[in-house]
């Protein structure tokens, strides 16, 4: 569907020291102190803040003081995977006796601490679950873990039902009562307040000299926080910025866990420039393939090596798995579009909120699938693939203006045994459902998204921080907003618009286009790069105007200016 660039509107932050272009971009971004410019540790909140802490810290004192055995249970994307590794790696590092890990097969095991992976675990005679980025729903598995004589603290930070699972505890910043001021963490910044929360402890009780062990700095496991903050699309708000800077810094100065380099290396992205885009779109996609695919416990197992060469072959084995998810994802996509083509041939005629079902579709990828659509067609979407004993599996990305999650409690509850289990967050969220409930839920999601969302909430929208003089295409320039992030979900990175003449086009890959650029009236051209809008480009086309991003690209040694274009429409 056709989409629009709209301006954004907003006045300069003149009180924030630095560069005018950087205090319109800021300003449009609701930063306006130069308070929240900083990214220093100190600025953190006390991790006293989340409720509940006092009573996670007097339970995991007592576990390593009784030498308990814990087991980490973990999600299998790359949120959880990072925070599993983070777990194991600082509880070891903090003086715990045993500490093993269990990841559910999303085939096998459901998502979360479900009844059957509470089974698995049971085989190691775990004293202590603790769920890292899972377990907020996880009702049936905290009794089948209690049952078996485990206690379970859940880490989450996904939004809660009406009633919470009865663990021993819970921390997650989203449930009832909790005053944390930053509602948008990821599951593995969660688990990092609780680990220095323990560590406090364990330094107020003389823990590590009568022990006789080093105390840990638990900032050299902000490399995985970062990681996993980026990777999970959380909402880069002030307190995930600092996060999120502060492990990047550490990644750059070679101070990260063997399998993130190798990450870098296999992706070919250059890790003392590594920015939360190159996560996001090029290392996070590598390690969430495996569970998407097979078993993250790949994902998680690079992660944890302390040997440069295991963590490469394990590397280059999530990037072969990526590349099969790349085709995977093409097939289903093309089957999607051609579905949509059946349901509404006019795109005036499709609902507000899409649902899709094939029962030969893999679950590891509809979410992914879902995601292209939102973007698409600028609508929320739900794609749905067979799960097990005649049930269903769907994930589901939303658009501004429309919280996913609270929609699907919205049907649940108008709609009683309609859906079996549902979770997630404002702008992603899956669920389960019987295959025969598919038609009266599509119905029911569509009516309920009426009520969120207009028809002018459906017409596609890119947001641009306006026109660039000709003075600021420039190499320093595109330094300086690279340095001006970290760039992610709600703290976008700055997009331009404006018309250009083209002087020359090439296809790259049968899919990409090259281009080279002018802007009107300068006396200079750009190399500009548009990846998958073949299609859009109509050969002979003299001007274009473009959303676009500057970039460095750096070949053999040379660095260039480079405009990466997001959106094209002849001028």
């Amino acid at each position: 569907m056709r989409k629009s660039i709209v301006r954004r509107m907003c006045d300069l932050a003149h009180d924030l020291p630095v560069p005018p272009l950087l205090q319109r971009i800021y300003a449009a971004r609701d930063l306006h102190t130069p308070h929240e410019l900083q990214r220093e540790l100190r600025l953190l909140t006390s991790p006293g803040a989340l409720l509940n802490m006092e009573h996670a810290v007097e339970l995991l004192h007592t576990a390593l003081r009784e030498r308990w055995r814990i087991l980490i249970i973990a999600d299998f994307d790359a949120d959880g995977a990072t925070s599993c590794s983070l777990a194991v790696r600082a509880l070891r590092a903090l003086g715990a006796a045993w500490v093993g890990y269990r990841v559910p097969n999303r085939f096998e095991h459901g998502y979360g601490l479900t009844p059957e992976i509470v089974a698995v675990a049971a085989e190691e005679q775990p004293d202590l679950l603790i769920t890292v980025d899972n377990g907020i729903s996880s009702h049936e598995g905290v009794k089948a873990a209690q049952a078996r004589g485990m206690k379970v603290l859940i880490t989450d930070h996904h939004s809660p039902g009406r009633e919470l699972p009865a663990a021993e505890v819970i921390i997650n910043p989203n449930q009832p009562g909790d005053v944390f001021p930053s509602k948008n963490i990821a599951g593995v910044g969660v688990i990092f307040y609780v680990l220095m929360a323990l560590r406090a402890r364990l330094r107020e009780v003389g823990w590590f000299a009568e022990h006789r062990l080093a105390e840990p700095n638990l900032a050299q496991f902000l490399d995985l926080v970062a990681f996993g903050t980026v990777a999970d699309v959380v909402r880069l708000d002030h307190h995930n910025r600092i996060l999120v800077e502060q492990g990047l810094r550490r990644i750059r100065q070679g101070q990260c866990i063997p399998g993130i380099t190798a990450l870098c290396e296999v992706t070919g992205r250059p890790q003392f420039r590594l920015s939360a885009g190159d996560i996001g779109f090029y290392l996070g996609p590598r390690l969430n393939a495996a569970g998407r695919l097979e078993d993250m416990s790949q994902g998680i197992e690079c992660l944890l090596s302390d040997d440069l060469e295991t963590a490469r072959s394990i590397a280059r084995r999530l990037h072969e798995i990526n590349r099969q998810r790349g085709e995977l994802t093409a097939e289903m996509e093309a089957q999607a579009l051609a579905r949509i083509e059946q349901l509404a041939p006019d795109a005036s005629t499709l609902p507000f909120g899409l649902c899709l079902f094939n029962p030969e579709w893999h679950q590891g990828v509809v979410g992914i699938i879902a995601g292209r659509l939102k973007e698409r067609l600028n609508r929320p979407v739900i794609v749905f693939a067979a799960d097990r004993d005649g049930k269903i599996k769907g994930s589901g990305r939303s658009v501004p203006g429309m919280h996913l999650r609270d929609v699907l409690a919205a049907v649940a509850t108008q709609h009683p045994g309609l859906i079996s289990h549902f979770g997630g967050h404002a702008m992603a969220a899956g669920l389960t459902l019987a295959m025969e409930h598919f038609a009266a839920f599509n119905q029911a999601f569509d009516a309920e998204t009426r009520q969120w969302l207009s028809d002018d909430d459906l017409q596609g929208r890119l947001l641009s921080d306006g026109e660039l003089a000709p003075a600021e295409f420039s190499l320093e320039i595109a330094e300086l907003l690279r340095q001006g992030g970290p760039w992610g979900q709600g703290f976008p990175e700055p997009l331009f618009d404006g018309v250009f003449e083209v002087l020359s086009h090439r296809v790259m890959k049968e899919q990409h286009l090259k281009l080279s650029l002018r802007p009107l009236g300068a006396g200079f051209t750009l190399e500009a790069v548009a990846f998958n809008q073949v299609g859009v480009f109509v050969p002979g086309t003299a001007r274009v105007r473009i959303a676009y991003r500057l970039d460095v690209n750096e070949w053999r040694g040379e660095r260039r200016l480079q405009l990466l274009i997001a959106h094209l429409e002849a001028a």
